[in-house]
């Protein structure tokens, strides 16, 4: 009896290993006939079947299902890209416990080939506006070829671009963990036939130089990323609402680039939000101290001001923005703006006023007065029409102005420039 039951059990043994061959093979003929989805049915069948398989056929069986998965890849399926990275890997360990290499060498070449086809697939993500997926693929191409610290850079992009503010603050972070500094060097040559600057690699420049269809040849260092990469930190963690974490990637940030306007504005933004206004006015002067003829920001400084609600400090600003381009229009929309809403701020008062004497003169100061305001408003549009006089914006400020100032005649003068 111990005999049958002994027989018995190795004619089952054999009978697996018919079942793996089998279906092993037929994942082999689905893969050269180009079927890849026969071929995950004969993987998925052989599956069950190889826990019990010797060290080689589990080497083959890894590598097939690297393959068919990295075929499904590249017909469209963006989750196969995992799964055949873990099999080639698989395919590797299993061989190194083994110690017969067959399978090793094609699948690093594999692993490597299917690096290039996860960005080419990300650069297509990227175009269709797939971030987060491009973001994704990126990632998984950094962990592929770790050297290529570039691809973790984008990927971080990617995922700001899709909103995906956590998973690209995980990247930025690997990023300032591992140090990257991103500058790289640039070489160039101009095309003799088309007189263009091209890129490329120093080796393929010197030789079109020597071959004398190239000429002018450059090098361009490319500025570190670094304090980008920081400042993003700080930016998502405010988007975030982690002010305390914000203020630390600030102060990192600041470290690395001091004289960074848009940093120290950011900064100066979220101390307002926390309420500490002399820390902010301090870092407005500090921002001012750096680039007095800076009209881009002056005008920042102007629209935080009146989302403040401090109209003077705005109009200073706008007015500062004006000396430096007097044709900047934001500004000069801006500035008239600052008076509009002032002369507006008195309409209620006026709303609350009774009909008494008293009343009715103080209801006739106070149109005054924000007539006054408006046609203020009004000037600073004229004038910006003469250095832009097609601006629709301006034109349309302007009749709204006039409008609310029962200026008629003026108010049907700007329609038709507008041509209503």
């Amino acid at each position: 009896m111990k005999t049958k039951i002994f027989l018995l059990a190795a004619m089952s043994c054999t009978m697996v290993g018919f079942a793996q061959k089998n279906e092993i093979k037929a994942a082999e003929k689905a893969l050269k006939s180009g079927s890849a989805a026969e071929a995950k049915t004969a993987i998925d069948g052989a599956e069950a079947l190889i826990g019990s398989a010797d060290e080689k056929m589990k080497a083959q069986y890894y590598f097939l299902k690297g393959e068919t998965y990295a075929m499904l890849a590249k017909k469209g399926d963006a989750s196969a890209f995992n799964v055949a990275i873990e099999a080639y890997n698989e395919t590797i360990a299993t061989e190194e416990t083994s110690g017969k290499v067959k399978y090793t060498g094609e699948s690093k070449q594999k692993l490597s080939a299917m690096t290039a086809d996860l960005v080419n697939s990300a650069v297509d993500d990227n175009n269709n506006k797939r971030y987060k997926e491009a973001a994704e693929k990126l990632y998984m191409g950094y962990k592929l070829s770790p050297k290529d610290t570039v691809y973790l850079y984008y990927a971080a992009s990617s995922a700001v671009n899709g909103g995906e503010y956590e998973q690209s603050l995980k990247y930025y972070n690997e990023l300032k963990d591992l140090g990257y500094d991103g500058a790289e060097v640039k070489y160039t040559a101009v095309n003799i036939a088309t007189g263009e600057a091209e890129e490329m690699d120093k080796s393929q420049r010197d030789l079109m130089v020597k071959s004398k269809t190239y000429k002018d040849p450059k090098e361009v260092q490319t500025p570190s990323k670094r304090s980008e990469i920081i400042k993003n930190i700080a930016l998502i963690y405010t988007q975030l609402g982690e002010d305390d974490k914000a203020l630390g990637a600030y102060k990192d940030a600041r470290a690395t680039d001091p004289e960074d306007v848009n940093l120290i504005l950011n900064e100066a933004n979220l101390y307002f939000k926390l309420g500490d206004k002399e820390k902010f006015k301090s870092l407005m002067a500090e921002a001012t101290a750096l680039q007095p003829d800076n009209a881009d920001l002056f005008y920042n400084i102007g629209v935080v001001s009146m989302e403040q609600g401090n109209i003077e400090e705005a109009r200073k600003a706008y007015l500062r923005a004006l000396e430096i381009n007097p044709g900047y229009v934001n500004a000069q929309l801006n500035l008239s703006t600052t008076y509009v809403n002032e002369g507006n701020g008195l309409i209620d008062a006026m709303n609350s006023l009774g009909n008494s004497r008293s009343d009715i003169a103080k209801y006739d100061e106070l149109k005054q007065k924000k007539d006054s305001l408006f046609t203020q408003g009004a000037t600073v549009l004229e004038d910006a029409l003469k250095l832009n006089p097609d601006n629709k914006s301006i034109l349309e400020q302007l009749k709204n102005i006039y409008g609310a100032l029962g200026d008629n005649e003026n108010f049907m003068r700007l329609k038709k420039l507008i041509g209503e």
